[in-house]
This record gives structure tokens, C-alpha cells and sequence, in this order.
């Protein structure tokens, strides 16, 4: 993999400096509870290195969506007690509505060399996502330099991912997560070790559509599957039942369809599809399916997996591959009888002898729900920040931070 040619915590001198990182501490709570703190813990090596260089590490990040300001069930509270237990060491957590209120302050100007104060939640300035020239300015006033490692909010232009960096009079560079983000997401998709297999799932060409253009240019081969598969399927003329279609998207499918073949990509579509006469409620509750040819689905049939002969289809894709990049489902993995597509696939893209990237939302939930997280190169933690990345977007987060010397 080459490497991202952004400043990181490795390039900075922090001792004695006051560092503002900003860390993606979005975690599931539920009855006063962290559910699962694993993005805490992806954020402990950028955090233990500032400290350790004598860095005073000063911590900020979102957490949910509050409406109207500050909302006690999104403090960050839970976070700096849950931070405190895994570096074994104080985290002072600067209570303040206003984010870099007296509060935040005091416990700044109190600070040793390798402490660590937590901010209050960035979002409940309302200013926050509006990037805001007020709250930049207040949170680069607290800090000498500052480090994004919060890849998942790297494609929002907001205050803490980017404003902020307009008025830092120091460095700014990112941390160890954002690193490895850039270096797998933007080595897979710019500068592959070939043959390069793409594979897109999840339900709707319309949230897709630059991602299928940008990937057809880079990819050898692009495997198309889940409920978009189905409109690019009526597009070519087949019987789709009612299974889920984005009528208004059938000429851009075409028109991909003919973009593949004008320059000699594979795209490959389901041969055949695992069917119901209706959507599984609840999604896990049992179901009658059966196997049927991709352009035979009966009209009142919808598509929800793929079938067997397309898991072989896509597994002997991904089997030759040396770099897979893969977003989004095959089918309703949620429900066991829909898993097999994805399940299969995972497989596969797990056993490949090749870099593999599965990049945010559905797919990851997918792999991580089917045991094969482990297995694959590069887990992305940015569900909308992977899907910009793999567009060729360059994202904000990204774009702010100076390039090594």
C-alpha cells in the first residue's frame, strides 16, 4: 500500500503543546449504557502517542443528533468515564454546554504534559455543522495543533472537522485511523494491484450512482448485487415481479451498461435471485422463497438474495482478484434465510489472496455479523465518508490537513 502523503501524530513534536484531536466517539448508548465502545478503543493509539510525546491531548467529538443545543442523553459523560478505564488514567471531562465554555478552559489551563481533558459533544454548538466562524475560532484558541482521527466525519465540512483548522497557528496532521483509512480506501480504488474487483449491494442505485460511474473507470470487474441489481436488471429488459426497482434510474443503468462495455469492463449482474411473494416482516421473521432465472421473476414475486448459480458467478470474480473493494449487501442478510448471498461472498472476499476494503454501513455490519471481520485487510469506520472517498471525492477532513514537508 502506498502512503498518505498527509502530516500524522508521528510527524508532530507535541511536548508541552496543547493538541485538539478530533476523535469519532459516535457510540451506541442505551439505558445510561455504552453498548459498544470500539470506537473508543480504534481511537487509543493516536491518543497514547500524543501523551506519550507529552502532548496536553484535549479530545473533542460528536455524538448522536441533538435537535435544539445541549441534551443530557448525548454528553459525552459516559465516553471520558469509559476513556479514563481504558488508559488507565484520568480523563478530565470538561462539562460544558457551550462546548469551550470556563469549564473547558480551567481544566485546559490546569493541564500537565501528557493529561487529557474531553470536550463536551461538538454538537450541541448548532453552529457546529453549519461550520461556524464563531466556534472554529473558540476551539483553535484552546490549541497549539490539531489531529483528525475521525474518519467518519471526514466527508462533513463542519467546525471541529475542518473550520477549526483555518485558525490553528500550529500543525495540523491526522491521526493513525485516518491514516489507514486514506492509505486502503485511496490506494485500493487509485492505484490497485490488478485485476481490481468492485462489488456494490445495498438498495438503491440512487445513492450510487458517482460511485458505479468512478468505480467502471478504475475497476477491472464490477459486481452489482442487492436491490440495485434490480433496476439494472428492468433496464435490460428482464422480468423483475415487484421487487425493488429506481424507475427513474433505468436510463443511467443503461447507460453504465454501456459505459462498461465501451471500455472493456466486466459488469456482472445476478443470473438468478432467491425470491418471495413479499418483503420479510419482522426482517428475521420466517419466509416461503424459492430459486428462479434473473430475467423470470413471476409478477408477484420480488428478488431478495442472490441465487447459487450467481454466488458462483461472483465468487469466481473475486477468487482471481488481487484488490476488492466491496459496499453493501447481496440480499436481506438480516434474515437467515436471506443471508446465503452475502454470507457466500464474504466468504470468498475472506479467503482471497488480495487486499480487501469493505467500506461502511451495511457491508460492514454484514461481515462483522457473519464472523468474517477479522479476515478481511480494512474494515472502513465511515459509512457515508467511504462511499464520497470511493466516488473520487476528496473530503474536507482530508483536503484541510497540510501535506508532509
Amino acid at each position: 500500500m502506498g502512503k498518505s502523503n498527509k502530516k500524522n501524530v508521528n510527524d508532530l513534536n507535541v511536548k508541552g503543546r496543547r493538541i485538539l484531536v478530533r476523535c469519532d466517539f459516535n457510540v451506541p448508548v442505551k439505558d445510561g449504557a455504552i453498548t459498544n465502545d470500539k470506537r473508543i478503543q480504534a481511537a487509543l493509539p493516536t491518543i497514547k502517542k500524543l501523551m506519550e510525546g507529552g502532548g496536553k491531548v484535549i479530545l473533542c467529538s460528536h455524538l448522536g443528533k441533538p435537535k435544539n443545543g445541549p441534551e443530557d442523553k448525548f454528553s459525552l459523560g459516559l465516553v471520558g468515564e469509559r476513556l479514563s478505564e481504558l488508559l488507565g488514567k484520568n480523563v478530565v471531562f470538561a462539562k460544558d454546554d457551550t462546548v469551550v465554555g470556563d469549564n473547558a478552559k480551567a481544566a485546559i489551563s490546569a493541564m500537565n504534559d501528557g493529561d487529557v481533558v474531553l470536550l463536551e459533544n461538538t454538537r450541541f454548538r448548532a453552529e457546529e455543522t453549519k461550520n461556524g466562524e464563531a466556534f472554529s475560532r473558540e476551539l483553535a484558541e484552546i490549541c497549539d495543533d490539531y489531529v483528525n482521527d475521525a474518519f467518519g466525519s471526514a466527508h462533513r465540512a463542519h467546525c471541529s472537522t475542518a473550520g477549526v483548522t483555518d485558525f490553528v497557528k500550529g500543525q495540523t496532521a491526522v491521526g493513525y485511523l485516518m491514516e489507514k483509512e486514506i492509505e486502503f480506501l485511496g490506494n485500493a480504488v487509485e492505484n490497485p494491484e490488478r485485476p481490481f474487483v468492485a462489488i456494490l449491494g445495498g438498495a438503491k442505485v440512487a445513492d450510487k450512482l458517482n460511485v458505479i460511474s468512478n468505480l467502471l473507470e478504475k475497476c477491472d470487474t464490477l459486481i452489482i448485487g442487492g436491490g440495485m441489481a434490480y433496476t439494472f436488471m428492468k433496464a435490460k429488459g428482464f422480468e423483475i415481479g415487484h421487487s425493488l426497482v429506481d424507475d427513474d434510474k433505468l436510463g443511467y443503468c443503461t447507460e453504465m451498461l454501456e459505459k462498461a462495455e465501451s471500455l472493456g469492463k466486466k459488469l456482472l449482474l445476478p443470473t438468478d435471485n432467491v425470491v418471495a411473494k413479499d418483503f420479510p416482516n419482522p426482517i428475521d421473521a420466517p419466509i416461503e422463497t424459492k430459486t428462479v432465472c434473473a430475467d423470470c421473476i413471476p409478477a408477484d414475486y420480488m428478488g431478495l438474495d442472490i441465487g447459487e448459480e450467481t454466488r458462483k458467478l461472483f465468487g469466481e470474480a473475486v477468487k482471481s482478484a488481487k484488490t476488492v473493494v466491496w459496499n453493501g449487501p447481496m440480499g436481506v442478510f438480516e434474515n437467515p434465510q436471506l443471508a446465503a448471498g452475502t454470507l457466500e461472498l464474504a466468504k470468498v472476499v475472506a479467503e482471497a489472496d488480495a487486499v480487501t476494503v469493505i467500506g461502511g454501513g451495511d457491508s460492514v455490519a454484514a461481515v462483522t455479523q457473519l464472523g468474517f471481520a477479522d479476515k478481511m485487510s480494512h474494515i472502513s469506520t465511515g459509512g457515508g465518508a467511504s462511499l464520497e472517498y470511493l466516488e473520487g471525492k476528496v473530503l474536507p477532513g482530508i483536503r484541510v490537513i497540510q501535506d508532509k514537508e
